[in-house]
C-alpha cells in the first residue's frame, strides 16, 4: 500500500503483514474441501490488505504489542471486509472480482451468502478472544456495515440531499471498519484514550477519503485495471457525478442526461468519459477529497511522532496523491 518509512521498520510491518496473511487462510478454513475453497477464494485474490496495514501501524502507539493479539486483531476486520463482499457481490450481480470470478458467478448467490455469513462467525469467533471491548466495537461496526448497505439499496429518500445520503453510506460501508481497523490497532498496542479518538476520527476520514479518491479513479484512469467508467456504466452513485448532478447549468443537465442513457455501447461510454474527464467537476471533486485528506492528517497531530506517525501520514498521501 506505501513505502514506509524506516526499512527495518518496514521489514517488521512486512513480517506481521505476512503473518496475518497466513492466519487468514487459516481461519477461513472449514470442515469441508468445499467450504475452505469458497471461503478462501477472494481472500487468495489478493487485495491491498489496508485494514491490516492500519492495525499494524496504530500498533505502534503505546507500549510492547502483544504480536499474536496484532494478528487476531487485523484478522477480525479482514475477515468482515472479505465476507461483506461476498455478499456485496451478490448485491449487485457482480460478475468479477480482484480479477477473478466472484464467488456468487462461481458458486451461486445462495452459497456466496452462506459463505460471507460463515466468514463473520469466523470473525466473531476471533474477535471474542481478544475481550468485551473488541467485540462490543465489532458489534457496532458490523451494526454500521448493514445500515449502510440498506441505505444504499434504498436510495435517497424524496427531500432528501443525494449527496449527503451517498457520504452517510460510504461512511458507514466504508469508514466505519477502517475506523475501527485503527482503533483494534491502537487497542492492541495499548494507546491512550486521546490516542485512540485520534486514531478512530483518522480511520473515518480516511476511509471517506478511500472510496471518494476510486469515485475519481473511475473516470479518470485507465491504469488501475478496474475497467475505467464500470460505476457510470452501472449506475453507481459516485462523487462526481453526485456533484454533476447538484449542478443548476443546462449544460451539466445534458452531461447527467448522457450519463443516465443507455451506456452499453463502448464508444458512447468513452464519449461520456473523455467529457466528464474534461469537465470543471473533476477538478472540484479532487479537491474534496484533498479537503478531507488535510482533516485526516489533522487528526494524527495528537499522536506522537515518529515512524508509525510517518507512516500513517503517508498512507493518507498515496491514497489522495491517486487522484492529483
Amino acid at each position: 500500500m506505501t513505502d514506509l518509512v524506516d526499512d527495518v521498520f518496514s521489514a517488521e510491518t512486512a513480517d506481521k503483514l505476512a503473518l496475518i496473511e497466513q492466519r487468514l487462510a487459516d481461519l477461513a478454513g472449514a470442515d469441508t474441501p468445499f467450504v475452505t475453497e469458497a471461503a478462501n477464494h477472494i481472500i487468495a485474490a489478493g487485495g491491498k490488505r489496508f485494514r491490516p496495514l492500519l492495525v499494524v501501524l496504530a500498533s505502534s502507539f503505546g507500549g510492547e504489542v502483544d504480536v499474536e493479539a496484532l494478528v487476531r486483531a487485523a484478522c477480525v476486520v479482514e475477515l468482515t471486509h472479505v465476507a461483506s463482499l461476498y455478499h456485496d457481490d451478490v448485491m449487485d450481480e457482480a460478475d468479477l472480482r480482484r480479477g477473478a470470478d466472484s464467488a456468487n458467478a462461481r458458486y451461486g448467490n445462495s452459497v456466496a451468502i452462506m459463505v460471507g455469513d460463515y466468514l463473520f462467525a469466523r470473525a466473531s469467533s476471533t474477535v471474542a478472544t481478544l475481550g468485551l471491548d473488541y467485540v462490543a466495537l465489532q458489534a457496532e461496526t458490523f451494526a454500521r456495515l448493514v445500515q449502510g448497505q440498506i441505505a444504499e439499496t434504498r436510495g435517497p429518500g424524496n427531500g432528501d440531499d443525494a449527496l449527503a445520503h451517498y457520504l452517510q453510506v460510504i461512511a458507514d460501508k466504508t469508514g466505519s471498519l477502517i475506523s475501527t481497523s485503527a482503533v483494534f490497532g491502537g487497542m492492541v498496542g495499548g494507546a491512550t484514550a486521546d490516542e485512540l479518538e485520534a486514531l478512530r476520527a483518522f480511520g473515518e476520514e480516511i476511509g471517506l477519503v478511500f472510496q471518494l479518491s476510486d469515485d475519481i479513479i473511475d473516470i479518470t484512469s485507465d491504469a488501475t485495471g478496474k475497467t475505467p467508467g464500470t460505476d457510470l456504466r452501472e449506475g453507481v452513485a459516485t462523487l462526481p457525478t453526485l456533484m454533476l448532478r447538484a449542478s443548476d447549468d443546462a449544460a451539466d443537465a445534458a452531461l447527467v442526461a448522457r450519463i443516465d442513457a443507455d451506456l452499453a455501447d463502448e464508444a458512447e461510454l468513452a464519449s461520456v468519459l473523455a467529457e466528464l474527464r474534461a469537465h470543471p467537476v473533476i477538478e472540484a471533486a479532487r479537491a474534496e477529497v484533498n479537503r478531507r485528506a488535510e482533516l485526516a492528517r489533522g487528526h494524527l497531530a495528537v499522536l506522537p511522532e515518529g515512524q508509525a506517525k510517518d507512516a500513517l501520514l503517508r498512507v493518507c498521501d498515496d491514497i489522495a496523491n491517486r487522484v492529483s
